[in-house]
């Protein structure tokens, strides 16, 4: 589920902006929320240093607080993968706010029919962007690839278990294969794993570890060319018992 703040510091048009969202979110079942909402700049510096977050809306003109293009400067710094969605009324600022990688701009008054289709296109976006997000079924639902552990093939389902939850979708095994992000790699004819989340392997019992528990295993077909890239994939990757 993507995690969705919105900060301005107008509170009507924080409101109309919230509205539009949700209703964008159940016309089209995408899986997303908004986490945060505020008038306050600081609100989303504090938010953002313990939280996920994948979509900000941010008003340019929030003075005398700090200036959206400000605290886009400081969100950016915590986090170089987030779409950042600028809203004003000064259309001045409209190329300035693209040195910050923004997404899109909207103008004020904002409709809804414009962040309708800001949010298509963002969502559109991110299905093409393996390294960060997976959609995981035809409903528009997208995780994070770095929580994803490991999947798993179970008649027609494949099995997400992440860092947090286990999801479970019905989709191809194969396609699903074919969509990842190159770190991840099957391991057995039921079992996809992210290589950058093991933390270690037991060659006796062909089991791979994730931590706290969290398992599966290597098939006698696949061994040999997952430990050949496992053992190159990178120096946290190496804690192999025998």
């Amino acid at each position: 589920m993507l995690s969705f703040i919105l900060c301005d510091d107008c509170v009507g048009a924080l409101k109309r902006l919230n509205r539009a969202l949700e209703l964008s979110f159940m016309k089209h079942n995408f899986d997303a929320e908004i986490t945060l909402s505020t008038t306050n700049p600081q609100d989303v510096l504090e938010y953002i240093k313990t939280n996920p977050v994948d979509v900000v809306f941010l008003d340019i003109d929030m003075r005398p607080q700090m200036s959206g293009l400000e605290l886009a400067e400081k969100i950016r710094k915590k986090n170089k993968d987030v779409y950042l969605i600028f809203t004003t009324g000064h259309l001045e600022y409209g190329l300035i706010a693209y040195r910050y990688k923004t997404f899109d701009y909207l103008s004020k008054p904002i409709t809804a029919e414009r962040v309708d289709d800001t949010l298509v296109r963002l969502f559109d976006d991110i299905s093409y962007s393996p390294k960060s997000f997976i959609k995981i079924d035809n409903k528009n639902t997208i995780i994070s690839a770095d929580k994803v552990n490991y999947i798993v093939k179970e008649g027609m389902k494949s099995i997400f278990y992440t860092d947090d939850s286990v999801l479970e979708v019905y989709n191809s095994f194969s396609k699903l294969e074919d969509s990842l992000p190159d770190n991840f790699m099957r391991c057995h004819k039921s079992y996809i794993v992210n290589l950058d989340k093991i933390t270690g392997i037991q060659i006796a019992t062909n089991q791979v570890d994730f931590g706290q528990d969290c398992h599966c295993y290597i098939g006698p077909k696949y061994k040999e060319k997952f430990m050949e890239v496992f053992n190159h994939h990178g120096p946290n990757n190496k804690r192999i018992n025998n």
